[in-house]
């Protein structure tokens, strides 16, 4: 009971209610923004472009938002951040009624939006710790974590289907609000933190900070700094057959109906909540030194995805095939997910408090850098074998066996 109250705590509540609103009111609001864009503009080359262009600020700034979460009080960046996306929200609703809000105007809201997460992210991320300590650590991260994974799975059906009902100007000042609320409510916070003196001017603080933050993790904690590449690895070679395969799968291989498509979708997603919010009791025996079996698992249940999909199955029909494939890929979506809560949580653990806003930050970084290389390997690896998809999937299953063993504790 001590425990559920810990991670129950009026700080952490109000955290977490904030998350709700900042997290997953960006996410719709930038989904509804991608879909203006591409309305606008009728051209599909503009929306990608536009697509991608504003995601880079979050990989190039992300270890300086974590500098910046370790510099300053994480409560008063939380309020700040949430303020400001008010604003950036307010000024393009004022753009857009002087008919001023053109494709490049709405990138840059995006791009800011996006810059805004990459500190916001690393402080929440820091901040679980202060509020959350002991055993419950690993659930509290889940909780964080699923906020996230819910955020991806509500995004695309309330960003599509409020944008369709009430347009994208009434979703701009309702987004305002809510923003607003959460900052004020994020006021009542209580985060604790240690003022650090400071010798130079801010800019040559935060990059001194930068600096020090990944000499901690490359040659001061070798351990970290391991687990961060291992995550990055799981990143790069294991979860984008799932952003990738799993779509791609659904509907061309199995040509999918909307609806399936939607219930595939729907299935993955889910898996990503319950392996976060679960994440406490999933790993809870799970130790640094026996990691390399948790992933050897998503191994192993790759390998039935990929036979699955092999020609002699599919050819039975559409059920056999699709209950197969997503009865696997629900567990080793859940599993992957666990995985990388845990990772989470050792780091955070292992990390003095002064340093954990810069090491989370690279842990993001270096996560979002490997994610999308992973997803143009795995989109080239697709779109060769459209005909034997069952042949990524096991490309995946052998990358992940390798990362195990990789992962696996020397002698």
């Amino acid at each position: 009971m001590t425990g559920v109250k810990a991670l129950l705590s009026r700080d952490f509540s109000i955290l977490v209610a904030g998350q709700i609103v900042s997290i997953i009111g960006s996410a719709i609001l930038r989904f509804a923004l991608d879909l203006y864009v591409l309305d606008i503009t009728g051209r599909a080359d503009m929306f990608a472009l536009v697509l991608a262009l504003s995601t880079l600020p979050g990989i190039v700034f992300t270890p300086i938002g974590g500098a910046i979460a370790d510099r300053f009080p994480k409560r008063n960046l939380i309020v700040g951040l949430d303020a400001a996306s008010a604003a950036l929200v307010l000024a393009l609703i004022a753009l857009m009624g002087g008919g001023q809000a053109s494709v490049p105007v709405i990138g840059v809201a995006l791009a800011s939006l996006c810059l805004i997460s990459s500190i916001y992210q690393p402080t929440v991320q820091a901040s679980v710790p202060a509020l959350v300590s002991g055993e419950r650590l690993a659930d509290a991260n889940g909780v964080v974590s699923g906020i996230g994974a819910l955020a991806a799975f509500v995004a695309p059906v309330l960003g599509g289907m409020l944008y369709g009902l009430v347009g994208i100007e009434v979703l701009l000042a309702a987004s305002c609000v809510a923003f607003a609320a959460s900052s004020i409510v994020q006021g009542f916070i209580r985060i604790p933190f240690l003022q650090r003196g400071r010798d130079k001017r801010m800019v040559a603080l935060l990059l001194d900070d930068v600096r020090e933050g990944f000499v901690f993790a490359w040659k001061d904690n070798p351990i970290i700094f391991r687990v961060i590449i291992l995550a990055c690895a799981v990143n790069m070679f294991t979860v984008p057959v799932f952003v990738i395969g799993v779509p791609y799968i659904l509907r061309f291989t199995l040509g999918s109906s909307d609806l399936m498509y939607g219930v595939g979708l729907a299935c993955t997603e889910m898996a990503t909540i319950v392996g976060a919010v679960c994440a406490g009791r999933l790993t809870r025996n799970l130790k640094m030194a026996n990691l390399h079996r948790s992933i050897w698992l998503i191994a192993a249940l790759l390998v039935p995805m990929a036979a699955a999909m092999l020609p002699a199955v599919l050819q039975t029909g559409y059920w056999l095939p699709f209950a197969g494939f997503f009865s696997f890929d629900f567990a080793a979506v859940a599993a992957a997910t666990a995985i990388s809560v845990y990772i989470i949580t050792q780091i955070q653990q292992s990390t003095p408090d002064q340093m954990l806003g810069k090491v989370m930050a690279i842990l993001m970084a270096g996560s979002q850098l490997a994610a999308p290389i992973g997803q143009i390997i795995y989109g080239f690896a697709f779109e060769a074998f459209s005909a034997n998809v069952w042949v990524p999937l096991l490309f995946a299953a052998a990358m992940a066996a390798l990362i195990a063993l990789a992962a696996k504790p020397r002698p």
